[in-house]
Parts: C-alpha cells; structure tokens; sequence
C-alpha cells in the first residue's frame, strides 16, 4: 500500500474546495464555535463511513492467493471515472452558479451544520471516490483489522484536518481570524471550479494506473 497513497487521498479530500468552504463559511454563522465543531462531527462521519465500509468490504473479498484483481479493476474504475468528471467539470467550469448549498450555509444552526457535514460528504461523489479509494487501498493491503487500524485512524485525521483547523483558530484567536477567513473564502468561491476540476483529474489518473499497474 501504500500508506503515502492513502494520506495523498486524505490530502486531496482536506484541500478540495468541497472542503475549505464550508468550513470557511461556518465561522460566520450566528454561533461560529458550535456551528462550525457540529460541521466537523457530521463531516467525519462522512468520510469515515464509506472509507471504512470500503476497507471491510476489501479485506473480505480479497484473499492472498487470489491476487488484487478484485481492488485493480475496482480502481480502474474509479479512476476513469474521477479522470471524466475532472474533464467535465473544466470545460464547464465558466459561469456555473453557486452551489446550492452554499446558501444554506449562512444561517446554519449546529444541527443543520452537522446534516450539511453528513450530506456534502456522503452526497459528493467527488468526496465519496476519494474516501472509497483510500478504503480500498486500507483493505487491500492491511493483513489484519489491528494493521488497518493506524493507517484509517491517519486518513481520518489528515482528511478532516482543515475542517478542524478554522474551528481551532476561532477559539485561539476569536474574530480576528474572521478578516484573513473572509479573503481565503472569496478566493476559494471564485476558482473553486477550476481547482476542483485539476485535482479530480489528477487523483483520476493516479487511482487508474495504480489499477492498471496491479492487473
């Protein structure tokens, strides 16, 4: 495995614009600190879920003898698909309205925060391949549930790293991280499009060959 494949996959998940933003906007809800830190509950459950369902579902089906071609063609899969999306989502990318959900951040209380972290991770399949990749990749190569347990509990961590950070810095330093928020915030909501577009593709391609290079 690839313990450096599945940090790289929780990297990408931290980075993602599906990720940042939310988690920007959060902090400028009437109740920051509990908004934001019930976000974060509902966004690790998000990831966590199919990562660790994809992870049992692995070390099930794959047995030792029987060689990786069940997780190979599953990646191949996976990543033609995330390659495609990447495309389509370039060539789109000018003139695309704000997510609809971007308007059901600027009141959220903490129980819709937590639902919004559930659903714009499970609901994402950009976010959702990503965390079923790294499953796969945990599964496949862990020889016991003890093994996998380190590297899930890392990729847990890294992918939800910048959700936690924002919700850290509020409480360390109040509303004076509000002012470099709002600049990071509206940078992300104008490329956001794009940035996606390049990481998807990117992680597409990496997902395939690891796929290919296994058949």
């Amino acid at each position: 495995m690839a313990f450096g494949e599945v940090v790289f996959f929780a990297l990408v998940i931290a980075v993602s614009p599906f990720t940042l933003i939310p988690a920007l906007f959060m902090q400028f809800t009437p109740r920051p600190r509990a908004t934001s830190s019930a976000f974060l509950a509902g966004w690790v459950i998000g990831i966590v879920v199919p990562a660790g369902a994809c992870a049992a579902l692995a070390s099930v089906v794959q047995r030792p003898s029987e060689g990786h071609t069940w997780v190979a063609w599953a990646r191949v899969g996976v990543g033609t698909f995330l390659i495609l999306l990447g495309i389509r989502q370039w060539l789109t990318r000018h003139g695309r309205p704000a997510p609809g959900w971007m308007r059901l951040l600027a009141d959220a209380s903490p129980s819709k925060a937590f639902r919004l972290g559930v659903l714009l991770s499970v609901a994402n399949p950009k976010i959702l391949l990503l965390s079923a990749a790294a499953g796969l990749a945990i599964g496949s190569a862990a020889s016991s549930t003890t093994s996998a347990v380190v590297p899930f509990v890392v990729f847990t961590v890294c992918a939800a790293s910048t959700v936690a950070l924002p919700v850290v810095l509020q409480a360390l330093m109040g509303e004076r991280v509000l002012a470099p928020l709002t600049s990071a915030r509206g940078w992300l909501e104008k490329q956001a499009a794009g940035v996606m577009a390049v990481v998807i593709a990117a992680i597409g391609v990496l997902v395939l060959c690891e796929g290919l290079v296994k058949l």
